[in-house]
């Protein structure tokens, strides 16, 4: 390749021309070749907002990159790809905003994201790009869920959600603030509304189990714990008068004897059922109250529970005593049985339930099988029966297998296996989404009219078909008004002619909800396998080359709800025999988010300002910030680090004198703190933002982001380049090369351990020493090109073309270290004096016991706690430590 000879080393010059070679040259196309090892890497795709990557994003990518480039120069084969999981709100948002067709912006984002992903040099093979709206996607997507669908997996349901009739969507718990949305605080309802499910509740026991044998970090024990597998019995309580049996699920049936009130949740039937006349209105006016609260303020970790009595009793199974219905909000009608026994003496829920309404307390499980003079708190944890008839004095376990055996002989209870994990919420109300593959009967009032035209039907949603799958992909309608509206069915049932068709003289109606954006993202690393293959999802051939994905790098964000659903697709797609491992994912990693820096100071009504070390509080009342001492209101301004500079220890606003205090946290455009990747490449060249990210501190730590922190990255680099580029010698000192062999070992068993930031620091010690001599030598300035280039890719690349290389140097062999030049001679070891270091010698690394007592007695302090004291004992391992017991 030729170049010119710039006098510096010139990132703006560089980079973009080995970006050009790599593209020219299809230098990183994935292939596979006998014998040889596969690596299947992979990012978590993004989804290409309008804004574009902040330096937060190429974290991630750049570990990969480095790992997939010294693989490839490793003989390894790799697979390295990258799309988009571009279905989502915010396109559609944009488009309501504009009246611009969301593919539209859809695809000028992605141009901006792969414009940027390229300008950073990472080594994907762009070939394999997949794009989650592609109609050639959305047909595979489509297909998964018809399986999902044919095997009783994916099903109707009418479920109460959370329904703003003035956004025109169902919200998630999240969005929920006191019964209004979170964005605009217009009024949520709680109602019935049909939906669409898939069925992971039937893989719950795998989806926890099959994570024993990943190599994933704490990601394992947050996805058990949201499958949350609970062990008990399913009790029945017969209503007090009434032909009702209310059934309630408990993990503590050896609490049974201490139930003293029932509480059901306000949605089910039954409440009405079971309310008594005079209790009715005001159970009536709660229920009413309760169900425009989210689930989540409803379940919310605080003593203010409220209920309402029906008027209703229940009969205790074991002691025939009536004990009260209530009615809560606390109790979840789509979770459990909708209804609990309540202990109060022994779960702290009903405890302030219980303290709130004056209901009955009833110790049944003590510490050491005494009763408690008081009962001030609920005594959760095991202990011993009391106050339970045949079954006092049982500890805990056994408490609960008796008690379980006996209520079962009786035919009143069961044992159950129950999980906090719910069937997965699969509609969405949105346009901007995959249509789902299936449509309904319909029936009109007059046979001969037609439903487009606004003839009376009925559509029969209790019968849907399934789209054949030679009729996929079902493409969404080209609509020109995408706002939602106060129609449950979502915007696609204004598309009339999309929506009603006709097939052998019959009338039918699509469905009108669309997925959700997880759906795209849920099996996007099998597409990669096979992108352009429009015969099947992917070949054999496709999968045995490359499955499973030997390393997943992404957000912690991500840790249990993409995960779970991606490995419940995948767990179903093994099930029919598309994919032959039970597992998609080996390997996780998670990389820790890279913060923002801004610096606050605060703005007086009176237009002065003052530092941000100023104490302030919120005033209760109003809301405004205030200062402690004056209580004159003030609001929060923040500065970039552009706007400050450090005058002694402080950040000081550079043009209003103030000082400014630096905080750390998620990059926003509201706090002013987003740095655009282009920048810095424009300012540093991409190869130092890459080192950088990686120099910062271990892969998965949170950092703070420091623009400042790039000069020093740059000076490295520039480093490098008049190590390589000056003059050369032809061979190595033994201390250059003992140095070299080592940086050679460590940077490679770095990478492999993903310790990025180490490995850096590893090859600033060699340049530096390079730089130390007269002359580089052209074999350590050749190894030197090719450890750098995972890192630094272009720098690499450049170096190794003027050192003579052919071509591009993504292929050359990883530098092979000579064991016996990587280890020492002689080792440096502390000497303990009675335990304590009092020292350190350097000596041969198999030197006697006598040569390191007499090299320990040359060092002063050493000798300091040894004169005039008797040696009683000497502890010496060779290579580790010498430690000299002496009389004290």
């Amino acid at each position: 390749m030729t170049h010119p000879t710039p006098e510096r080393y010139n990132p703006a010059e560089i980079e973009p021309r080995w970006q050009s070679f790599w593209d020219q040259h299809d230098t990183f196309h994935a292939r596979r070749s006998p014998g040889r090892p596969k690596l299947y890497v992979l990012d978590m795709f993004p989804y290409p907002s309008g804004a574009g990557l902040h330096v937060g994003h190429p974290e991630g990518y750049t570990a990969t990159d480095i790992v997939v480039r010294h693989a490839r120069m490793r003989g390894i084969d790799v697979l390295h790809p990258m799309g988009w999981d571009a279905f989502g709100l915010p396109a559609e948002q944009y488009a309501i905003q504009t009246g611009t067709h969301p593919a539209v912006k859809t695809a000028e984002n992605v141009a901006n994201f792969r414009r940027q992903l390229k300008m950073l040099g990472f080594s994907y093979d762009w070939s394999r790009e997949v794009d989650t709206t592609d109609p050639s996607y959305v047909r595979w997507t489509q297909w998964i869920f018809l399986q999902l669908f044919k095997r009783g997996l994916a099903f109707q349901s009418e479920i109460p959600v959370n329904w703003c009739p003035d956004l025109g969507t169902v919200l998630a718990n999240e969005e929920v603030v006191d019964g209004k949305s979170e964005r605009g605080g217009f009024p949520v309802i709680r109602q019935p509304l049909r939906q669409w499910l898939l069925r992971i509740t039937a893989y719950a026991d795998r989806l926890a189990s099959d994570l024993q044998n990943l190599d994933w970090p704490d990601t394992k024990l947050k996805q058990v714990n949201w499958i949350g597998r609970s062990e008990g019995a399913e009790i029945d309580f017969r209503v007090d008068g009434k032909d009702e049996t209310l059934r309630v699920f408990t993990t503590r049936p050896d609490t049974l004897y201490g139930a003293t009130y029932m509480v059901i949740a306000p949605e089910p039937p039954a409440v009405k059922r079971i309310t008594t006349p005079d209790n009715r209105a005001a159970v009536e006016a709660y229920v009413a109250s309760a169900i425009t609260k989210s689930d989540m303020d409803r379940t919310a970790l605080s003593k203010d529970k409220t209920g309402v009595a029906t008027g209703a009793f229940a009969l205790h199974p074991l002691t025939g005593a009536k004990i009260p219905i209530w009615v809560a909000d606390y109790v979840l009608g789509a979770y459990g049985t909708g209804a609990v026994m309540a202990v109060p003496a022994h779960d702290e829920r009903d405890f302030d339930f219980a303290r709130r309404y004056g209901l009955p307390m009833l110790e049944v499980v003590s510490p050491d099988g005494k009763l408690r003079e008081r009962l001030d708190a609920a005594f959760v944890e095991d202990g011993v029966a009391v106050r339970s008839g045949e079954f006092d004095g049982l500890r805990t376990p056994e408490m609960k297998t008796r008690i379980t055996d006996h209520l079962q002989s009786l035919g009143i209870a069961q044992r159950k296996v129950n999980y906090k994990l719910r069937d997965w919420v699969f509609s969405r109300q949105r346009y901007w989404g995959e249509p789902f593959p299936i449509y309904f009967p319909v029936e009109l009032e007059d046979p001969q009219s037609d439903p487009r035209k606004g003839a009376k039907h009925v559509v029969r949603y209790d019968q849907p078909i399934a789209v054949d799958e030679s009729d996929l992909p079902v493409r969404l309608p080209d609509l020109t008004d995408f706002r939602p509206g106060n129609d449950p069915r979502g915007p696609l049932a204004r598309a009339v002619d999309w929506v009603y068709f006709q097939k052998d003289g019959k009338w039918y109606a699509r469905e009108t909800n669309t997925m959700p954006q997880w759906a795209g993202s849920c099996w996007y690393y099998l597409r990669f396998l096979d992108p352009k293959n429009d015969r099947e999802i992917f070949s054999d051939k496709s999968y045995e080359d490359w499955m499973p994905v030997d390393l997943y790098v992404g957000g912690s964000e991500h840790a249990v709800l993409h995960l779970l659903y991606a490995r419940f697709w995948h767990k179903v797609l093994f099930d029919i025999g598309v994919v032959k491992h039970p597992e998609p994912f080996v390997r996780l990693v998670h990389q820790g988010l890279i913060l923002g820096t801004s610096y606050r100071y605060y703005a007086k009504a009176d237009g002065t300002f003052v530092g941000g070390d100023t104490a302030v509080a919120r005033d209760e009342a109003s809301g405004e910030l205030r200062i402690s001492a004056s209580g004159a209101p003030v609001e929060e301004r923040w500065a970039t680090e552009r706007d400050v500079e450090l005058r002694g220890t402080d950040y000081v606003h550079k043009e209003l004198g103030v000082v400014a205090v630096m905080t750390a946290e998620k990059m926003s455009k509201s706090r002013g703190n987003v740095v655009n990747p282009d920048d810095i490449v424009a300012s540093h060249g991409a190869d130092t933002l890459r080192v950088y990210e990686m120099f910062m501190g271990p892969l998965e730590q949170v950092k703070p982001w420091q623009t400042s922190g790039l000069q020093g990255i740059r000076r490295f680099l520039d480093k490098v380049w008049k190590v390589c580029t000056g003059p050369l010698g032809d061979t190595s000192d033994q201390e250059t090369a003992k140095l070299l062999h080592k940086t050679i070992k460590k940077v490679g068993e770095d990478i492999e351990a993903m310790r990025f930031n180490t490995a850096v620091s590893a090859l600033m010690i060699l340049t530096n020493h390079l730089a130390g001599l007269e002359a580089c030598p052209r074999d350590a300035a050749r190894a030197l090109a090719l450890i750098v280039s995972p890192f630094a890719p272009h720098l690499g690349e450049e170096i190794w073309s003027r050192l003579g290389g052919a071509d591009s140097l993504a292929y050359e062999p990883w530098p092979v270290f000579d064991p016996r030049l990587v280890s020492d001679d002689e080792v440096e070891i502390g000497v303990q004096v009675n335990g304590k270091v009092r020292g350190r010698i350097t000596l041969a690394k198999d030197a006697t016991e006598a040569a390191a007592l007499e090299h320990a007695r040359s060092e002063k302090n050493v000798e300091a706690f040894l004169a005039g004291k008797a040696v009683r004992k000497v502890i010496y391992k060779p290579g580790f430590i010498l430690n000299i017991i002496v009389d004290k």
